[in-house]
């Protein structure tokens, strides 16, 4: 009987195949469904643009000013990246897609610089 495939070993395979995303950013996309969730008060399929409000919101709880250079220094630099890794996990088999969902569903979503650095007041130069 084959065994069933863990998230993490799935995790490790996308990392593999591509490699502009390290497992911590995979993780974290996690996180922030599961935040998305809580956000929206009930488990069912999340659109685009409720995940990547999620994720901006689980960002700030969790690394506070350090949002955007934690989130840059995995991979992830605009809203684009964050579907990506979505359409990855979809194909790794962990999330599931409706015909509807697209990449282009996290197009233009916000601009990290605004939605991580603005949400403390702005950050110092070299940011």
């Amino acid at each position: 009987m084959k065994r069933k495939r863990t998230v993490e070993e799935v995790i490790g395979r996308l990392v593999e195949r591509d490699g502009r995303y390290g497992a911590d950013a995979y993780e974290f996309v996690l996180e922030a469904l599961d935040c998305t969730y809580r956000m929206l008060g009930e488990r069912r399929h999340v659109r685009g643009g409720e995940l990547l409000e999620g994720a901006r919101r689980h960002a700030l709880d969790r690394y506070g000013p350090m949002s955007r250079t934690v989130l840059e220094h995995w991979g992830i630099r605009r809203c684009e990246d964050i579907g990506e890794i979505v359409f990855n996990l979809v194909d790794g088999g962990v999330l599931n897609a409706t015909e509807g969902d697209s990449r282009d569903d996290f197009k233009g979503g916000y601009d990290f610089r605004q939605a991580f650095d603005d949400a403390f007041g702005g950050r110092d130069a070299g940011g």
